[in-house]
């Protein structure tokens, strides 16, 4: 197994490593990458949905997306379908977010596979390095952000694809630290993003807005604090959801991109104190 930096702040593409044939030291050393680097791309897999999975198991449970429980009764709750064709109207994951921040205790992190390129390009996954954004900002920012909470509601991302509840359906809500510490590493964090984040406790809304507004700028018009992951046929990309941010780039229209993604579930709730 060999490392190959991506940028000089995050991601690492992993060499030499088959994923359906892990030692126990193999799993080590991607876990102790996983936490350094943050996104790590595995290029030339054969990776079946069992494998999917098993892999994903390495990290911990596997999460079920709350959409599963919810919306979508009928497929294998442990995998994340993500597909746009021609007829789409929208891309799942096309504006910056940290997948499912609405729950109580989000994934811990995820693993995509992508089945189906749109072409000889296009289709790029973008991450966003959470700990830079978070250390970049002046230290009276730093301060005040350390006091504030957030509200992150599922029903928010939802209505960015034109999805609205029945009366017997509910879907996450949670309140998070605007700062948190990552649990392994201890390292202060920004914990705020686009797609999940209602308002800032304690502010009133055109407060809240203008102050998440700020946050979200800082972290999107920023190159530094992002990598580019770039998809090739047998590539399966692992990232902590606790400290990044991700885009999916949707620039292929007309053309098909089909991917599955499993998640692991996280074992503590979003915290300052970690």
């Amino acid at each position: 197994m060999q490392l190959k930096p991506m940028t000089p702040h995050m991601g690492a593409e992993v060499l030499n490593l088959d994923l359906n044939q892990l030692s126990q030291s193999d799993v080590s050393a991607v876990k102790a990458a996983f936490l350094q680097y943050m996104v790590l791309v595995f290029r030339d897999q054969e990776l079946s949905e069992g494998g999917h999975k098993t892999f994903a198991g390495h990290f911990g449970e596997l999460h079920i997306h709350p959409s599963k429980a919810q919306l979508d009764t009928r497929s294998d709750p442990e995998i994340f379908t993500v597909r746009t064709t021609p007829n789409s109207q929208w891309a799942n994951g096309e504006v910056w977010h940290t997948d499912v921040s609405c729950e109580a205790i989000p994934p811990l992190g995820s693993v995509l596979h992508v089945q189906q390129l749109p072409g000889e390009s296009g289709g790029d996954t973008l991450f966003a390095n959470m700990y830079l954004a978070f250390e970049s900002l002046s230290e009276k920012m730093k301060a005040w952000l350390r006091t504030l909470s957030a509200v992150h509601d599922g029903r928010k991302d939802l209505a960015r694809y034109n999805i609205k509840l029945k009366a017997n359906q509910t879907y996450p809500q949670a309140q998070h630290p605007v700062v948190i510490k990552h649990p392994e590493t201890g390292k202060e964090l920004l914990f705020v993003n686009r797609s999940f984040t209602e308002k800032i406790v304690g502010l009133t809304r055109k407060e809240s807005d203008t102050v998440l507004e700020m946050l979200w700028h800082h972290v999107e018009s920023a190159p530094r604090f992002q990598c580019r992951v770039r998809w090739a046929p047998g590539t399966v990309v692992l990232w902590d959801n606790r400290c990044t941010w991700h885009h999916a780039v949707w620039d292929y229209f007309p053309s098909t991109r089909h991917a599955q993604r499993v998640s692991i579930q996280g074992t503590t709730a979003p915290s300052w104190s970690a």
